[in-house]
C-alpha cells in the first residue's frame, strides 16, 4: 500500500530522531555507571567540592537520559497511531478547539484519577490513551492546556468528574494565528462538530466513559473554575443511627478549618480552611434482607486530601454511638485540638464524585452517543447484578450447608472492637510541627 510522501517522510524522520535518542540513551548509561562507580568507591568527605561537582555532573546526566527517554517514548506513541495512509496533515497544523469533558469511571481497578502517582492503571492515563489513539489530541498536557477538576484517590469512582483540553476540531474557524476565536464558545459553533463522546468512548476501557462535552473558553481552567463539588458516600444502614448521624453531619456545613478531617499536606498545602455547602444522609431505596442501603451527599467548594473519607469515619463512630456529635466540634477547633488523633479513614470503594458545578458550560451528548452510553451502562448493571446473584447464591449454599442454624449463627457473629474514645487517643504532628520538621530538613542539606 502506497502512503503519503508526506507522511512516509515524517515517518522515516520520526524513526531516525528514534534510533538517535537510542545511542544517546545507551551513552548516558554507560556514563551514568562510570559515575555511580566512581562515587560508591568514595570513602572520604576531604574533597567536598570536588565530590559536589561529581554528583551535580551524575544527576545532570541521568536528568538528561531520562528526559531523552520521555521524549523517546511520545515520539514512541505519535508512530504508534500514526494510521499508514492517512492524508490529513500533521496533527498541530489541524484546527482545534478548547473544550471540557465530563468523565464517568469505576474506579475499583485504579490508581486514582492523576497519572503523576507513578502507578498504573490510572483513569486519566486511559483517557490519554484514547485520545491519542483517536488522534484527538498531539503535544504534552501543557500544550494542551490540561487541567481536571477533582484528583480522586484510588479505588474511587465519579459520574461527572470534568476536565479540559484543546481537541481537533471540524470547525475551520476556530483556529486563529493567535488563539481560538471568541466564536468557539457560541453554541451554534457546535454544528457539524466531531462527535467527541462517541469517538472516545469507541476507545475507551469498559469501566471509563466520556458522558458528555461543552465549548469551553481558551482561557477555561476545570481546577480553577469549578464553582463546587459534590460527593456520595454509600454504605449500609445496619444498626447506625441515622439520626445523630445526620445532626452531627450538619456541624460540618459553613467555613471551617478541617485539618483533623483530611491527611494533611504540610509541604503544599498551607490552608485548611473549607467551605461546606450542605450535607444529607438518606435512603437509596435499595434492600438486602433486612439491611438498606443509604447514602451521605456533601457538597463544598473544595476538598481536602482524604476529607469526605475523614468526616465520613467520624460520622459511623456517631452512628455506632461510640462518640457524641460534640466531637466534631472539638476536632473543628484547632486551638483546642491542634492535633489529630489517630484514626481510620472510611473505604475508599463506596465514595463517588457525583457532580462538578461551572458557570457558562452546557455539556452535550449526541443522540446516537446517548443511545450507545445507555445501552453500555445497562449491560455493566445487569453483568454486576449477575455477579451479585452468584455471589447470593454462594450464601445460600453455604448456609444450607449447616445443619444447625444456631452453629451458623455463632460462627457469623461480629466480634465487637473496643473502641478508644478519639479525643484520648495519640496524636499525629501538628501543622507547625510538621513544617518545622520541613525546614530543619532543608536547612541539614
Amino acid at each position: 500500500m502506497e502512503g503519503n510522501p508526506n507522511n512516509i517522510e515524517l515517518v522515516n524522520s520520526l524513526q531516525a530522531q528514534m534510533e538517535s535518542l537510542r545511542e544517546r540513551i545507551n551513552q548516558l548509561e554507560t556514563e551514568k555507571a562510570k559515575l555511580s562507580q566512581q562515587l560508591s568507591g568514595c570513602v572520604c568527605q576531604k574533597n567536598a567540592g570536588s565530590d559536589k561537582t561529581l554528583s551535580v555532573d551524575c544527576t545532570s546526566s541521568i536528568g538528561e537520559m531520562e528526559m531523552l527517554k520521555l521524549n523517546a517514548v511520545g515520539s514512541l506513541n505519535r508512530l504508534r497511531y500514526k494510521e499508514p495512509g492517512d492524508r490529513a496533515m500533521a496533527l498541530h497544523h489541524l484546527p482545534k478547539r478548547h473544550v471540557a469533558l465530563m468523565v464517568m469511571y469505576f474506579g475499583q481497578r485504579f490508581y486514582g484519577f492523576a497519572s503523576e502517582a507513578q502507578m498504573a492503571p490510572t483513569v486519566e492515563s486511559e483517557i490519554f490513551k484514547a485520545l491519542y489513539k483517536t488522534r484527538l489530541v498531539s503535544g504534552d498536557k501543557k500544550e494542551l492546556q490540561y487541567s481536571r477538576c477533582g484528583r480522586t484517590d484510588k479505588g474511587v469512582s465519579s459520574v461527572g468528574q470534568v476536565i479540559s483540553l484543546s481537541l481537533r476540531s471540524n470547525l475551520k474557524e476556530t483556529s486563529v494565528s493567535n488563539g481560538y476565536s471568541v466564536e468557539i464558545f457560541a453554541e451554534e459553533s457546535c454544528d457539524g462538530e466531531l462527535d467527541y463522546v462517541k469517538i472516545l468512548n469507541r476507545a475507551l476501557p469498559n469501566d471509563i466513559r466520556i458522558i458528555g462535552w461543552s465549548p469551553a473558553p481558551t482561557d477555561f481552567s476545570a481546577r480553577f473554575n469549578c464553582l463546587s463539588r459534590e460527593y456520595k458516600y454509600f454504605f449500609w444502614r445496619e444498626n447506625l443511627n441515622i439520626m445523630a448521624m445526620e445532626s452531627a453531619g450538619k456541624i460540618f456545613i459553613g467555613e471551617h478549618d478541617f485539618r483533623n478531617f483530611c491527611k494533611m499536606d504540610a509541604a503544599n498545602v498551607h490552608n485548611y480552611r473549607r467551605y461546606i455547602t450542605s450535607f444529607e444522609i438518606f435512603s437509596c431505596n435499595e434492600r438486602y434482607g433486612d439491611d438498606e442501603l443509604w447514602a451521605m451527599k456533601i457538597k463544598g467548594s473544595a476538598f481536602l486530601w482524604h476529607q469526605i473519607r475523614c468526616m465520613v469515619a467520624v460520622l459511623f463512630m456517631i452512628g455506632q454511638g461510640l462518640e457524641s456529635s460534640n466531637v466534631i466540634d472539638k476536632l473543628l477547633d484547632i486551638e483546642r485540638t491542634a492535633r489529630k488523633p489517630q484514626y481510620k479513614m472510611a473505604p475508599e470503594i463506596p465514595l463517588v464524585l457525583q457532580s462538578c458545578e461551572f458557570d457558562g458550560l452546557k455539556f452535550k451528548c449526541s443522540s446516537d452517543a446517548k443511545q450507545a452510553l445507555r445501552a453500555h451502562l445497562e449491560k455493566e448493571c445487569r453483568s454486576y447484578k449477575l455477579e451479585a446473584a452468584i455471589f447470593h447464591e454462594a450464601l445460600l449454599s453455604c448456609s444450607s450447608t449447616f445443619s444447625d442454624s444456631s452453629q451458623l449463627n455463632s460462627r457469623t457473629k461480629k466480634k465487637v472492637p473496643t473502641h478508644t474514645p478519639l479525643m484520648s487517643r495519640p496524636t499525629e504532628p501538628s501543622y507547625e510541627e510538621r513544617r518545622a520538621k520541613l525546614a530543619a530538613g532543608r536547612s541539614n542539606k
